[in-house]
Formats: C-alpha cells, sequence, structure tokens
C-alpha cells in the first residue's frame, strides 16, 4: 500500500537546487522550474500576438492559443517535453502562482467597473444586456442536453445545465472595450452601447457563475448549495457596507500629484488576499472576493489610478499568462475526433453566435436601431475572453465538464472572440477620416481675410510640455479682433492590453472624438485639463480639452480625423525628443517620431511640429507678462509663407517682437550654389508661382515694418549658404522662438538640405536643433497644407506610411 501511494503522489519538489556544478539538475527543483516556465510562456505569448497584431487581435487570442500549443493539442504531445518543463508534480506550484495571479487581476477587473456608470445605463443598453444573457443562457442549457446525452454522460445535472448556460451568455467587458477602441468605435453611439451592456452582462455573469459554483460542490446535498449561496450573499452585503467607506477615507487622504503612501497600498492588498481567503472557505473561489473588493473601491481620487499602476504590470505581464497554460494544459484538441465530437464543436459555436447575436439584434431592432447597427451590437456582444475560461476551468476542476466538452468550449470561446474584428470591420466598417461632405475653407494659416477664426489643434504626450505650449498659444491668439483663436487641446493616450487602459476608456464623453467627462473632474480633476480650463480663462480664449484613446500605430488616425471635425487650420505637434538640463536632446520614444510623420503625410490642414526648449521658462506666463523675441527664417516656398503667416498672427500680441530675416542669393552667386541638379522634374512652373507670392508677401512684409515698431524686416545676402545661414543665426541666437518651413524653396534652401537630419523638421530646423546650432530657443517647424495632404520626401525616406491603396481601402 505505501508503494502504491508513493507512486500516485509524488514526494512534493524542492524550492531551490545547489547548483549544475554540485550535481543537480536546476529543473528538479520548484522555483528554477518555475521561472523556466513563466520564461516559456511570456515569450510565446509575446511572439503570437506580434503574429496576431496585423490581423487586430487583442492579446488574449494570442495567450490562449500559447497555452493551448504548450497542452497537450502539440507541444504536450512530446512526453519527453511535457516531463521536462511541465511534470506533474511541478502543477501545484505553477496552478497556485496562476490563481494568485487570477485573483490580483479580478481584482483589477473589479476596478475597471464603474458602478455609478451602472447605475445610469439607459433602457436601450439594459434591453441589449438582458436579450444578450437570457436566450443564450437558455440556447446553453438546450445544448447541454444534447452534450449531456453523448459525450457527458454521468455530470451532474443541474450544475451542467448552469455553467453551460453560463458560458455561453458571457460578454468579455475589458476584452470588448480594447477591440471598439481598436476600431475607433467607442465614442460612437455603438459603442456606447456595446460598453453599457457589456458591464451589465459582466456583473451578471458573475452573479450566475457563483450560482453556478454553489451548485457544483462534492456534496451531493442540496442544503450545502444553499448555505454556499447564501454565504456568499452574506459577504457581498457585508462587504458592500464595510469595504467603501474604509477607502473613501483612504481615498480622502490621497491627493493628486502626490505619492500614495504604501501604507494604504499594502493594505489594500491584504483586503484583497483576506477576502479572497473568506470567498474561497465559503466554498465559492478566492477570485469572488477580490473582484468584489475592486467593484466597491471608489474610482474617485487618484487612489484607484495608482493601485492600478502598482499591480497591473506583475500580474498582467508575469503571472496572468500562467493561467492561460493552466488552462491549455487541460485542452486536449486530439479529443474532438470524429463527426459526431466535430458536429457538436459546430453546434455549441453556431449556438453561442446565435444566441448572442439574435437576441441582441431583436432588441436592437426593437428600440429602432438600424440593421446594420444592430448586427454589428451583436457580434461585438459575443466576444468571449478570460472570464469565459475561468467559467471553464472552474467546470472542470468540479468535473462538471470532461476533456473533450472543456476542449469544445475552449474553441469555442477562441473562435467567437477572433472572428469578432474582421466581422465588425466588415459589416460596420469605421470612417477613419472625415468624409468628403466634411469640407471646410480655412486649412491654413495663410488666408486672404485674417480676421477669420484661427482654430488649432495642439497635441501632447503628457503634463510636462503643457507649459510651453499654452505659453506658444497665447502668444498666437494675437489681439482680440474678428473671431479670435479656438484651440482644440488633444491629450494622446496609449491604449493598451493594460487595466489602466480600461480606467481611461470610462472617462470618454458622450459624442465626437474621446472627450474629458467634465461632470466627474472633482477631487479628481486632471491636471491637464485644469492647466487648460485657466489659460480659457484668463485669455478669453476657446479652449476643449480632448482625450485620443488609441495604439501608437494608428493614433495619427485620430488626429487627422480630430482635425477635419473641428475643420482646424493647423496641427501642432510635439517633436519626439525632450530637452534635458545640460541642452541637450533626448528621445522619448520612438514611437512618437513616427506618429508625427504619419500625421505630416496625411492632415487635412497645415502642420506645425514644436521643438519645446522652455519658451516661456517652466510655468505659465499671463497676458500681462508675455515678452517675447520671434524670428522667422525666409527663404521662400509654401512652407515659409505659412511659417511667415503665423509669425504676423503672432506680432499682433503686444508682448511679441516680430523679426523677418529674408534670405536671398547675392547677385553675384546667382546659379552657382546648388549644382544643375537642383531644378529637375517639372518644379519650375510652380518655382515661378511660388516666387511671385513670395514676391508679394515680402513686400506687405516691408510696409508693416515701416509702420509697426513690433516687426523688423532683414534682408541677407548669402554667398555661402550653410555659413551665412548659420552667421545670420547667431545674430538672434537670444530669441525665444524661431519659426521655420519644412520645406524652404529657392537654392539657398536646397544647398543646407543635404544636412538635414530630421526629415519632419527641414533642413533649417534640423540646422537650429543640432548640437553644433548656437541658439538654445524653442522652434516651430511649419508645413502648409498643399490640397493632396502628402509629403513627398517623407514617404521617399522611407517612414513607415499608408499607401494610396490603404487610403482607399478605408
Amino acid at each position: 500500500m505505501a508503494t502504491n501511494s508513493t507512486k500516485a503522489c509524488p514526494a512534493p519538489m524542492k524550492a531551490t537546487s545547489n547548483g549544475v556544478f554540485q550535481g543537480d539538475n536546476p529543473i528538479d527543483f520548484a522555483l528554477p522550474l518555475a521561472i523556466l516556465q513563466i520564461v516559456i510562456v511570456i515569450v510565446l505569448t509575446r511572439v503570437l500576438a506580434y503574429i496576431l497584431r496585423p490581423l487586430r487581435q487583442p492579446r488574449v487570442i494570442a495567450e490562449v492559443i500559447g497555452g493551448i500549443m504548450l497542452g497537450p493539442s502539440l507541444l504536450g504531445r512530446s512526453k519527453v517535453f511535457l516531463d521536462a518543463v511541465f511534470p506533474k508534480k511541478s502543477l501545484t506550484v505553477l496552478e497556485t502562482l496562476a490563481n494568485l495571479g487570477l485573483l490580483f487581476f479580478l481584482f483589477l477587473a473589479g476596478l475597471e467597473i464603474d458602478t455609478k456608470a451602472l447605475r445610469h445605463t439607459g433602457k436601450k443598453a439594459l434591453g441589449i444586456a438582458l436579450a444578450g444573457i437570457t436566450l443564450p443562457f437558455a440556447l446553453g442549457i438546450g445544448t447541454s442536453f444534447v452534450l449531456k446525452a453523448t459525450i457527458s454522460k454521468g455530470v451532474d445535472s443541474t450544475a451542467f445545465l448552469v455553467f453551460m448556460g453560463v458560458a455561453l451568455s458571457i460578454t468579455a467587458f475589458p476584452v470588448l472595450a480594447r477591440i471598439l477602441a481598436e476600431l475607433k468605435l467607442l465614442t460612437t453611439e455603438i459603442g456606447r452601447l456595446a460598453m453599457s451592456a457589456a458591464a451589465v452582462n459582466d456583473v451578471a455573469a458573475w452573479i450566475l457563475l457563483a450560482l453556478a459554483i454553489a451548485l457544483s460542490g462534492s456534496n451531493t446535498s442540496p442544503l450545502v448549495s444553499l448555505w454556499v449561496f447564501l454565504s456568499g450573499c452574506a459577504f457581498v452585503i457585508g462587504a458592500v457596507f464595510i469595504i467603501p467607506p474604509i477607502f473613501r477615507w483612504i481615498a480622502r487622504r490621497c491627493h493628486e500629484g502626490e505619492p500614495i503612501e504604501e501604507t494604504y497600498i499594502c493594505a489594500t492588498l491584504a483586503v484583497v488576499l483576506v477576502c479572497g481567503f473568506i470567498t474561497d472557505a465559503i466554498g465559492i473561489h478566492s477570485m469572488f472576493g477580490a473582484f468584489v473588493v475592486g467593484v466597491l473601491i471608489p474610482k474617485e481620487g487618484p487612489f484607484a489610478g495608482a493601485l492600478v499602476e502598482k499591480v497591473e504590470d506583475l500580474v498582467s505581464g508575469l503571472f496572468l499568462p500562467l493561467y492561460f497554460v493552466a488552462s491549455g494544459l487541460k485542452t486536449n484538441v486530439a479529443t474532438i475526433q470524429g463527426a459526431q465530437s466535430w458536429g457538436l464543436l459546430v453546434l455549441v459555436t453556431a449556438t453561442a453566435c446565435f444566441g448572442k447575436i439574435l437576441g441582441t439584434l431583436g432588441v436592437s431592432l426593437a428600440f429602432k436601431i438600424p440593421m446594420r447597427e444592430a448586427i454589428t451590437l451583436g457580434f461585438l456582444m459575443n466576444t468571449k475572453g478570460l472570464v469565459e475560461l475561468i467559467v471553464l476551468n472552474i467546470g472542470k476542476d468540479r468535473k462538471v465538464l470532461n476533456d473533450q466538452t472543456f476542449a469544445i468550449m475552449v474553441l469555442m470561446a477562441l473562435f467567437t472572440t477572433f472572428i469578432t474584428t474582421p466581422v465588425v470591420m466588415a459589416v460596420y466598417k469605421p470612417a477613419r477620416r472625415a468624409k468628403k461632405e466634411g469640407e471646410y475653407k480655412h486649412r491654413t494659416v495663410e488666408r486672404e481675410n485674417t480676421n477669420t477664426q484661427l482654430r488649432i489643434l495642439t497635441c501632447f504626450h503628457g503634463a510636462g510640455s503643457i507649459p510651453s505650449m499654452i505659453n506658444l498659444l497665447e502668444a498666437s491668439r494675437g489681439i482680440e479682433k474678428g473671431e479670435g483663436l479656438c484651440v482644440y487641446a488633444l491629450h494622446l493616450r496609449e491604449l493598451s492590453e493594460r487595466s489602466s487602459a480600461i480606467l481611461m476608456v470610462h472617462k470618454v464623453r458622450k459624442n465626437g472624438m474621446p472627450f474629458w467627462n467634465r461632470r466627474g473632474v472633482n477631487a479628481d480633476a486632471d491636471q491637464v485639463v485644469v492647466a487648460f480650463q485657466a489659460f480659457q480663462q484668463l485669455s478669453r480664449v476657446n479652449v476643449r480639452p480632448m482625450t485620443a484613446i488609441s495604439s501608437m500605430s494608428d493614433i495619427h488616425e485620430d488626429i487627422c480625423t480630430t482635425a477635419a471635425r473641428k475643420k482646424a487650420a493647423i496641427v501642432i505637434l510635439p517633436f519626439h525628443k525632450h530637452q534635458q538640463l545640460d541642452g541637450s536632446l533626448e528621445t522619448t520614444r520612438g514611437d512618437y517620431r513616427w506618429v508625427n510623420r504619419r500625421v505630416l503625410l496625411e492632415a487635412p490642414c497645415s502642420v506645425g511640429i514644436f521643438v519645446d526648449r522652455g519658451l516661456g521658462g517652466s510655468s505659465q506666463v499671463s497676458a500681462q507678462d508675455v515678452s517675447y523675441s520671434v524670428v522667422v527664417l525666409f527663404f521662400g516656398g509654401r512652407d515659409d509663407r505659412e511659417a511667415l503667416a503665423y509669425g504676423l498672427r503672432m506680432a499682433e500680441h503686444p508682448g511679441i517682437a516680430l523679426t523677418v530675416f529674408r534670405f536671398v542669393v547675392s547677385p553675384e552667386r546667382v546659379g552657382e550654389i546648388v549644382n544643375v541638379e537642383v531644378s529637375n522634374n517639372n518644379n519650375e512652373s510652380q518655382s515661378v508661382k511660388n516666387l511671385k507670392s513670395d514676391e508679394e508677401i515680402i513686400s506687405e512684409i516691408r510696409k508693416i515694418s515701416s509702420v509697426e515698431e513690433s516687426v523688423k524686416f532683414v534682408e541677407k545676402r548669402i554667398e555661402n549658404a550653410a555659413a551665412d545661414v548659420r552667421s545670420a543665426i547667431e545674430e538672434v541666437r537670444r530669441s525665444n522662438l524661431f519659426l521655420v518651413g519644412r520645406m524652404p524653396g529657392g537654392e539657398i534652401a536646397l544647398a543646407i538640405r543635404e544636412n538635414s537630419e530630421c526629415p519632419e523638421l527641414g533642413p533649417v530646423g534640423s540646422l537650429l536643433i543640432s548640437p553644433e546650432s548656437s541658439t538654445k530657443a524653442s522652434v516651430l517647424v511649419i508645413q502648409q497644407y498643399n490640397g493632396t495632404g502628402t509629403a513627398p520626401d517623407l514617404a521617399s525616406a522611407g517612414a513607415e506610411v499608408l499607401t494610396s491603396t490603404d487610403k482607399d481601402s478605408d
């Protein structure tokens, strides 16, 4: 008997080894083996996520597929691999780590649920949610009878019915939110309905799952299940009265912009663990306690956000993928054999899709939602995710689902989530750019009537660049004449797989692009919004703070679409480098550079790139204290005229002194500064047009400078292009701001183009920010809209841009 017992229960693994030099094999010990397992899982899932990125699939798809690949369906078919990397004696440690990660992930998922929004759910969303639960739940029960009569004989009937109903009726709220953001549907009517309905569905799914777990205990007495359910209800009621007051007290002691005390973070994590212990002792599951704590923590103030930032990366990046592996090790696709099994897979998948889509479609049409939008809502509500896997794994662990049924259900969840993005794109293709009917007149700063309203869309990545950006806008407002200045301040936020991204989603407004929810701006007022609202009140400029939530790969589409919708004349983007303490420029993120290039290629208006070197210092300068020296370096051409037009607008401000440097070729050097290759293609006629226009605007500048003391005109004759231009810059090196065109025209500009290190800044901008430059002033590089929205030099420079075919397809 002792021998048999030893074979059935292998000896527990020791934690750490003595090392290979003392004859120990590291993977025979718990910690080194766990490290190896984690590394394999992370590498495999991230590689799969990268491969699936072009298909716009959420990361959960890659994690589910990775788990299945490591299990007996693929790599696990090799007994050598399975015994070496995932031996049975290691599964206890693996599943413990996985469930610990799951516990904290469900805590984060609870933080994503906005209970106030749930209380204000409209009739449409509530009706869609209820229909998306009841019909699939009923069809799930019907399907369970077919499965029970074929491949699931002998299981507990009641628990099996409930588990099947829950599995088919779930909608994955976090996965749905990321799909909507990826497809630019978050702030559309269909996106708002889907998000609200999915949140209600999510909460209902947890309640149903709690019921399913209570019914699936090993004890056959119905009284036990009743006690489990009643105890769970008592826990929730007690938590509702105890947890919110405590965390509201903590939230009041946490102030915006100040670090959160470690004591509060540790106490919260301890509460999560204690509640997990209580629900596990009750007989539900430890994750329920964690989820309830997350839901009940108040979302006002910086405390909830700080919790997410402290926990999410470790949990989502390190521990949670282990849960997908633990699930994958239980999934054996090979158990689906024969026509009957594959037929059941088709039946379950079709039933799941039919129930969700038909239920949602029927209610949507009853609320007079158009057919196309109603079908799209049905497919969106059919999204599955981690919650689905949790339900299935609990059912598997409690012997409610056998191997074959479990494999069928996992493949069903994988398929329904995988098809969501392509189907929605086919049925309800999102409009990524403004439609033709959105045409507007003033797409440039340069215009005949300067009294018309100037609309600026200014973009920023964080709070650090706001003071200089506001100082630039203050200088740009000129004097109060005509229709004045209108500013749209677009905060660019990256949508990731992190839980904090969902918290950002909760802040979108109910119309237009994603906006900060001003009704929620109180104790947790965002400093970005506060800064721009203060600027609006002090400067009497119409400012509208906005937020674009998107992935870095296509956030340029949000910028261009917003510019078109708001009829902006110019988009101002921050340069991808920031000034350090020693005055040098250092790259913050390379992604920002590609965003700038894509906007330059596709913008529906003029574009400016702002190289911030502390314009006005580190704080906002009031209107009466503005005293800037602004220099326009004019070589000629479309972009330089736009820069000059912007400079003239700034010169209207009483605190701005404008100097216009016009560079002309010395008469004896005409045609000698650049070689013959300069005048090629068919640009001569356009150059003549530009030259005439240049002469006209220079003539106007001469007149203005003779009348206005704030405008100074200087003409520089150039013999040695690079040297003479540097000499001119040296004369005005103490200026506060340089305005230059991105692609200036004329012989002189062509001669210095070869020195352009940053194509998005052009030759003059690159010259001004080079380490050899004598000036440390801020620089605004401007590209004028030319009617096509393209910058051929950037395309030829190898920037990652959309081709014309891609544009047409959109």
